[in-house]
């Protein structure tokens, strides 16, 4: 099969005015300028805030809960898989329901309910169990009516983060869709900055300043503090609502992909057409140039297959009932998503790695993290996977790229695929380092008298888990950013909603699975009353033993990655032609590989989500594209020419 076939979407497209567009001439002056320190305000505090909570959560858990650590671990992956949930739900929810203003403010709202809980927990000592020595057999365990109260608060925080997150990011640049405004680049650009900077800056201030307060001051002004931080988060963005442009709801493509399912079953007694048969047999979307379905996974082109003209079409070319006939776009999209698929699982593993943050928070409590008469807090070592990130991102677009290419003579890119491979290789070094540094560690707190005493602070510089944090930095630079542009780029646009959240989901696998890995490698050895390998007793456990068979998962998912990114083949290319000097509209020059997916930060567990494209899942909304391949000047992106063999048959809809 010709490779081109199989990527349908490299046709070249018309887009007409947008009811988003729409939209924004009705709403007059709204938007602009105005809105912005609002929206940014509002996704800063939130991050400040629930970011802030999560870096010392094991030792809250631990401290006054009395929880063990591989206990504790499970409880903050359930928290953390939910978190990437349900940004998934709420784009669904905000998109075609609630609208993203009431998405992001009924999160907001829950987001500060959850935290108020989490700090009431910590002022009402009733809330908790009984004080007592840390790990001495005296100390009671959390009843029910406790724990609940506990796991509400994580509850409520994880439906906040699913309104807030998925959603505000569009919201503002709604904002700024002023397609008639020839400055609307700019103001988008400066939008977009501002927005990912903030997001940095917020998370740099969780990792330290909120830790640091935590450490220092206690867990009462340590809630309270973030728990501030997000009622002024919710209500500065509520009192603006008077100066927002308010985006109508539209369908979401989920439901599109579940009845392209539903009718293919249906179908499936039906006999496909012919192979050389012309488009009149399938239905074509309104102003779609795709006649025919690829011939890839074809018991989904039934799905497309018009049985009655008359029953199946309404008078305006649209599908009577789309539970009974899908368009042919629908029907790819939805092999588009199935082709990607085994690639995506690949980043479980990477995700998985990259949430790997309660037990290095022990570690370096247990080691000296004095710089001076200065005490670096344990749980501000993280901040050394966003610095690592931030420096790649800066080297790799402002001195490796200008400098290679000035040397070979012409733009040069590392591909999509080869730096998600190239980011696996680095989870798999991160993990190496963790293992290494964790057995140094170990012998050290035996040979200093500590293995019984897991308070103990050794003499051994935690500083030494710096390079664990790089790796993960750099792992998470070159993966997640380049997982991210390899969903944007093999993507039609109809699905840039889906490309954003893939990689939350990915996370929230990621958590679910470390669960059952850390639950598994506990009861298996801590049978016959052996030592278990994630005990809380940090120097009698064997967390390089946990470490390594880490490491040995990252290399096995690393040559699994090999066979998924060789059975894929290649990336889509974008073909650009003139269309002034070609009045065809073809050309066979193929472009380079689309390289305006910049680098901006991968938001969820860790921080961020790196996003290039300006529109970011808000094609639909008019945002126009930027960067080689698709200026407005009169270049027009193009796909497949037309395939040997296939005639365009009259449109049904004309």
């Amino acid at each position: 099969m010709d490779e081109k076939l199989n990527n349908p979407f490299r046709s070249k497209r018309k887009h007409g005015p947008t009811t988003a567009a729409a939209t924004l001439s009705q709403e007059g002056r709204k938007g602009g300028m105005i809105t912005m320190p609002f929206i940014i305000a509002n996704e800063a505090f939130e991050k400040v805030a629930s970011y802030g909570l999560v870096s010392n959560m094991i030792l809250y858990l631990m401290r006054e809960y009395h929880i063990g650590a591989a206990k504790g671990s499970n409880i903050l992956f359930f928290w953390s898989a939910a978190t990437n949930f349900m940004p998934t739900l709420g784009a669904i929810i905000g998109d075609s329901y609630l609208g993203k203003f009431l998405a992001i403010s009924l999160g907001s709202v829950f987001s500060f309910m959850g935290i108020l809980l989490l700090w009431i927990t910590a002022m009402i000592p009733q809330f908790r169990p009984p004080s007592c020595v840390q790990f001495s057999p005296s100390c009671k365990p959390a009843s029910s009516s406790q724990m609940a109260i506990l796991l509400s608060s994580f509850a409520l925080m994880s439906i906040g983060a699913g309104g807030v997150r998925p959603c505000s990011l569009a919201f503002g640049a709604d904002q700024f869709n002023r397609r008639d405004d020839p400055n609307n680049d700019r103001v988008l650009e400066s939008f977009f900055g501002w927005y990912y900077a903030s997001a940095a800056v917020s998370v740099l201030i969780a990792f330290t300043g909120i830790v640091y307060i935590q450490d220092h001051l206690g867990w009462k002004v340590g809630f309270g503090v973030p728990a501030i931080l997000m009622f002024l988060s919710a209500i500065l963005f509520i009192i603006a609502s008077p100066f927002y442009v308010k985006m109508k709801t539209t369908g979401n493509i989920m439901t599109g992909f579940v009845q392209v399912i539903v009718v293919s079953f249906k179908n499936r007694k039906l006999s496909l057409p012919p192979r050389d048969s012309s488009g009149g047999w399938y239905h074509q979307r309104k102003g779609s140039e795709l006649i025919l379905p690829t011939d890839n996974l074809r018991c989904l082109n039934k799905a497309c297959i018009i049985r009655n003209p008359d029953q199946d079409i309404s008078p305006d070319g649209s599908a009577l009932n789309p539970w009974s006939l899908c368009t042919i776009d629908r029907v790819e999209e939805l092999k588009v998503l199935i082709r990607v698929m085994p690639l995506w699982s690949t980043g479980i593993i990477m995700s998985l790695i990259v949430s790997q943050n309660t037990f290095p928070i022990l570690q370096a409590g247990s080691m000296n993290r004095h710089i001076g008469s200065f005490e670096f807090p344990a749980g501000s070592f993280g901040m050394f996977t966003i610095i690592s990130l931030f420096i790649w991102v800066f080297f790799y677009e402002r001195v490796i790229l200008p400098l290679a290419s000035k040397i070979v003579g012409k733009p040069v890119r590392l591909g999509t695929k080869l730096r998600m491979g190239m980011g696996l290789f680095f989870s798999c070094m991160s993990m190496v380092a963790s293992g290494s540094v964790e057995s140094i560690r170990r012998r050290k707190a035996v040979q200093e008298g500590f293995t019984n005493n897991p308070q103990g602070v050794l003499s051994m510089s935690a500083f030494w888990l710096v390079p664990q944090h790089c790796f993960t930095g750099l792992a998470e630079a070159m993966n997640s950013i380049g997982q991210t542009e390899f969903y944007y780029s093999e993507f039609p646009k109809s699905m840039s909603s889906i490309a954003s959240s893939l990689f939350g989901l990915a996370m929230a696998l990621a958590s679910l699975l470390a669960t059952v890995i850390i639950s598994t490698i506990d009861n298996a050895t801590s049978k016959g009353g052996k030592e278990s390998w994630v005990s809380s007793n940090i120097n009698k456990a064997h967390y390089d033993y946990y470490y390594w068979l880490l490491a040995i998962l990252c290399f096995l998912n690393l040559l699994y990655f090999f066979v998924c990114s060789w059975a894929y083949g290649p990336c889509k290319k974008l073909v650009v032609t003139d269309a002034r000097n070609e009045p065809n509209g073809s050309n066979d020059e193929e472009e380079q590989e689309l390289i305006t997916l910049g680098n901006k930060f991968v938001d969820e567990e860790n921080g961020f989500k790196e996003n290039g494209l300006k529109e970011n899942g808000m094609k639909e909304n008019g945002l126009k594209e930027n960067g080689p391949g698709m200026k407005e000047n009169g270049l027009k992106v193009n796909g497949l020419k037309e395939e040997e063999g296939l005639s365009k048959s009259k449109d049904l809809n004309a």
